[in-house]
Order: C-alpha cells, then sequence, then structure tokens
C-alpha cells in the first residue's frame, strides 16, 4: 500500500493550492481518509477528515470555509483544496487512510489512520 502525496509549493497570502494524494494497493472508498499537517515545533494536527464515499466528517477549526476535502474515485485519489491561504496554515501536509469508516474522536486522531503518504511542504508568505 502506497500513499503518494503531491502537490505543496510556496504562495502568498490569499492564494490557493490543491493537494493531491493518489492511493495504490488500497481502495481509498474503503474507509475515511484525512490530511494532517505538522508546523515546525509544533505536534501532527487533523486538518479535514472525509468518510468513507465522501463526505467530511471534521474540520479544523481555523480551516472551515477555506479547505476542503473531495476524491476522484476513479482515480483512487483524494485531494484537499486549500484557499485563502494564510501563514499559519504553513506547516507539511499528510494524507492518512483508514480501513474503515471513523466516527467521533478517532476521526482526527492520527494513531486511527493506517496508512500515511509522505508529507509535502506548503509555505504561505505574508
Amino acid at each position: 500500500v502506497q500513499l503518494q502525496a503531491s502537490g505543496g509549493g510556496s504562495v502568498e497570502t490569499g492564494g490557493s493550492l490543491r493537494l493531491s494524494c493518489a492511493a495504490s494497493g488500497f481502495t481509498l472508498n474503503s474507509g475515511s481518509t484525512a490530511w494532517f499537517r505538522q508546523a515546525p515545533g509544533k505536534e501532527r494536527e487533523a486538518v479535514i477528515s472525509s468518510r468513507p464515499y465522501g463526505g467530511v466528517t471534521y474540520y479544523e477549526e481555523s480551516v472551515k470555509g477555506r479547505f476542503t476535502i473531495s476524491r476522484d474515485n476513479a482515480k483512487n485519489t483524494v485531494y484537499l483544496q486549500m484557499n485563502s491561504l494564510k501563514p499559519e496554515d504553513t506547516a507539511v501536509y499528510y494524507c492518512a487512510a483508514s480501513r474503515r469508516g471513523l466516527v467521533g474522536s478517532l476521526r482526527y486522531t492520527a494513531t486511527s489512520y493506517d496508512y500515511w503518504g509522505q508529507g509535502t511542504l506548503v509555505t504561505v508568505s505574508s
């Protein structure tokens, strides 16, 4: 099983980026998927989580209205669309997938996820 994350880069405040996470050896619709991020000197935190077959179940408060998660089932890929980016969004972003649908606090708990992408760096300058 492999998750390949891509799409990170450097943008100015207010800009947009779309991250991609392509899965192989595993069908993303089997369970929940999520994006986490880790800023320098901080713990990894969940940003957004999606239930099996789509639909957001969890947003980190600071990204509500700015970030969305979507899937392309034919490509077995999940996306994170990030708009109105802020310097505090600067972090390494990781995609994660679970073999089952997650509920409650499991949705934003890193240890709930079975597979992880390698991380892609997003830098937002002021």
